[in-house]
């Protein structure tokens, strides 16, 4: 399904470059590389459930620039919400906004979770992600579920 996703992003977001959540570990390892600033474009209520470690949040319909007025346009940005289409729409807008190394993060924090990585709410690491919706949270393991969705 998350290769559907992907098709489905590359269609709407064609400028938009993806990073894959093991090419985004390997470049948090390497010394040499600059630490990204990481943007959450889910809603508040999601984020307050759980986020990527670092995670700024800026939702896709309003791009805050007071936060990104001191990021350098070259600075690496990487974008996710919770399967990549919030997100892509974000990196679309930063782009046209003269940043220069933005990339959605391929299958968003949902496939981040299903792949055993760790989400943090209030500096804790926590094991649940908001689901979204009942449909989109049917792509996000059971297990991780903030709670049932009707």
């Amino acid at each position: 399904m998350f290769y559907l996703l992907r098709l489905l992003l590359k269609l709407n977001f064609p400028d938009v470059r993806l990073i894959t959540i093991s090419e985004f570990l390997q470049s948090s390892k390497r010394q040499t590389s600059p630490t990204p600033l990481i943007i959450d474009a889910r809603s508040p209520e999601e984020y307050a459930v759980s986020h990527l470690k670092k995670a700024q949040l800026i939702e896709t319909d309003n791009l805050d620039k007071i936060i990104l007025s001191e990021v350098p346009l070259d600075k690496p940005i990487v974008v996710y919400c919770s399967i990549g289409y919030r997100s892509g729409k974000l990196a679309q807008q930063l782009s046209s906004a003269g940043y220069e190394n933005v990339f959605n993060l391929s299958g968003g924090i949902f496939q981040w979770i299903n792949q055993g990585n760790p989400v943090f709410q209030n500096h804790h690491q926590v094991e649940v992600v908001h689901p979204f919706n009942s449909i989109w949270g049917k792509l996000l393991k059971s297990k991780y579920h903030a709670y049932k969705v009707v």
